[in-house]
């Protein structure tokens, strides 16, 4: 069953979300494997890694403040570059995650075999199924087990700093790069899946309340969290454990903590390691599924990906399938799997960059992110280039691999979802834009207003319908009031079905009885006339100004009302949300400034009033 997902998740809940899906593999497995190719400046390959995930966070947290929906960086290059690179994207992200997922039950498996005689395969199945009720029952269930989870992290990864920073021997840093700069910037890109967890929060965005401003603030703080985490947690490993110890181990946290802190610190970082896998296995699942439901919204996939749980209001279809999906990964090679993964969030990461310069230059003007991206554009092209320069380093084998899912994407579209999707994008009103040819329509203006009203949280009402469909004038010369009642009339009268040239008399009538300007800039004419079931809005800018006798100053905004007797209701309940509107005092410097037509009726269409 289609129906809406169910709001539940807080900025704690965004945090624990984004921070637990990366403390995982790239801590507790992955600096032994990169300490290996980089020695020491492995700190530094981390920090790198950082710096250039932060360009593409930065970007997404603004797309995600524009268009908070299912789906994270599908949706957005969906509405900026298209279907077809939607596709091979959204397809590449949902296996990219599910792997990554599938990496981190794997994890559990290993160190649960460390300590207890059991099947590793069974209890990694045993676990994803686990993950896909909590999920399958709810998000709210799962963001809760998401907090106590990374709570619970971060205190044992405090605990390993402090007790490990005394036992540092200096001397496992020399030499700090036996093998040479190079290798710092392959081994960066081999890294990067240690912070693909930052964008899967913006995959589940229509399920946080007020995702605008919680999701981006979620997504900041978080990075710095686990930056600062990943820099000081890996320098004490590589200062307590050394190049010969540290190169050889896959439970490199554990192997640290035994140093320092005996048999008690290995397995109490062994228990940070499982939760850290947990929490990864979760935030994966949890965000993976809601890639096949956005595709198949757009109709890129079957819209049984799009049935959603009418007692849970979770994606049940989507959760499922990932299970399945993770559970036949968990047979696939561990260093294959890890180079592909970072290769598709690299590209990933490229898009959100791609994506914010489309949609600031495409001039949509439903683009209203709550949060920009600073030092734009310079964030975003440096992103990319940093990021294009990780991803030819990665090697022969994660290329071809990465080619072959991309092949596999568009194939996808071109004979599913080529045939059953016509979505407007950005892209092609920035072609129009620079070529002056029609290449686009309004859908994409539409989508986002109603994006814009669901992340605000603006119910429409009777008036937001009326607005919808009432005229706009821009009237570029100095007139008199005189002449804006022939223009109104004139322009009203095939709307309310009547004369114009009694709509112009009732028009004038009603200034002579009683000047309709309310305040200095701002008139309100409005008549009734006969007949039933009648009500109609026009709006009128006139940046020059018009004359209305009596007036102190040229008026630049006016509403018109025109009803008839039996909607007198409306009529006084469409004057109190006028002025509830125009009491904003930016309202007159918005309304003046505004682009045209369509951008003065979107100026009362995403004010701040109480809607009824």
């Amino acid at each position: 069953m289609k129906s809406a997902l169910k709001k539940e998740l807080k900025l704690l809940d965004v945090y624990c979300i984004a921070t637990g899906a990366m403390i995982s593999s790239g801590l507790f497995v992955l600096p032994g494997m990169a300490h290996a190719l980089v020695g020491p400046a492995v700190v530094v390959s981390y920090l790198l890694a950082g710096l250039l995930a932060m360009t593409g966070m930065l970007s997404q947290a603004e797309l995600v403040s524009a268009m908070p929906k299912a789906g994270g960086t599908y949706f957005y290059v969906a509405r900026s570059m298209g279907p077809v690179v939607a596709t091979i994207n959204g397809l590449l992200e949902w296996m990219s995650i599910a792997l990554k997922s599938a990496f981190a039950l794997v994890g559990i498996s290993a160190f649960a075999s460390l300590f207890f005689h059991v099947n590793a395969y069974m209890v990694a199945v045993f676990f994803c199924l686990l993950f896909v009720v909590i999920n399958y029952l709810g998000i709210k269930k799962a963001g809760r087990v998401q907090i106590y989870m990374v709570v619970m992290l971060l205190v044992l990864l405090v605990f390993y700093v402090v007790r490990g920073l005394p036992a540092i021997n200096t001397q496992n840093f020399t030499p700090f790069i036996p093998f040479g700069v190079g290798a710092i910037f392959s081994t960066a890109g081999f890294v990067f899946i240690s912070y693909g967890g930052l964008i899967k929060i913006t995959s589940v965005a229509e399920e946080v309340k007020n995702p605008a401003r919680v999701i981006p603030l979620g997504m900041i703080l978080s990075l710095i969290t686990v930056v600062i985490l990943y820099a000081v947690v890996i320098f004490v490993t590589s200062g307590v454990l050394g190049a010969e110890q540290l190169d050889r181990s896959l439970t490199p946290i554990s192997d640290g903590a035994f140093v320092f802190a005996g048999r008690p610190g290995q397995i109490a970082l062994a228990v940070a390691a499982v939760l850290a896998f947990i929490s990864t296995a979760n935030a994966g699942i949890m965000a993976a599924a809601r890639y096949p439901l956005a595709l198949s919204r757009d109709g890129l996939l079957p819209d049984i990906f799009g049935s959603i749980s009418q007692k849970f209001k979770t994606p049940n279809i989507s959760i499922v399938t990932t299970g399945i999906i993770i559970a036949i990964a968990l047979f696939f090679k561990l260093k294959i799997l890890v180079e592909v993964a970072s290769t598709v969030l690299i590209f990933t990461f490229i898009f959100s960059c791609l994506c914010v310069i489309i949609m600031r230059e495409s001039g949509i003007k439903n683009y209203k992110p709550k949060f920009h991206a600073p030092l734009y554009p310079w964030m975003q092209i440096i992103g990319i280039l940093g990021c294009w320069l990780l991803v030819v380093n990665m090697g022969k084998e994660a290329l071809f691999i990465s080619s072959i899912l991309f092949v596999f994407g568009g194939s996808v579209f071109w004979f599913y979802g080529r045939q059953r999707t016509k979505k407007d994008f950005a892209l092609l009103h920035l072609i129009e834009r620079v070529a002056a040819r029609e290449f686009v329509d309004v859908s994409l203006e539409t989508e986002l207003k109603e994006i814009i009203h669901e992340r605000d949280e603006n119910i429409k009402d009777w008036f937001d319908r009326v607005i919808e469909e009432s005229i706009v004038l821009d009237i570029e010369e100095t007139i008199s009031s005189d002449e804006l009642c022939k223009i109104v009339s004139e322009k009203m009268s095939q709307i309310v079905v009547a004369d114009k040239t009694m709509l112009k008399k009732a028009l004038v009538k009603r200034e002579e009885q009683c000047s309709t300007v309310l305040r200095p800039g701002l008139a309100i004419p409005h008549i009734v006339i006969e007949g039933e079931h009648i009500f109609s809005v026009l709006l009128a800018r006139c940046k020059p100004g018009i004359i209305f006798p009596g007036a102190e100053k040229k008026v630049q905004i006016v509403f018109v009302l025109i009803g008839t007797r039996d909607e007198r209701s409306f009529h006084l309940r469409a004057l109190s949300a006028i002025a509830q509107i125009t009491q904003d005092p930016s309202f007159d410097r918005k309304w003046i400034e505004a682009e045209d037509k369509e951008a003065l009726r979107n100026i009362i269409l995403f004010s701040k009033r109480k809607r009824h």
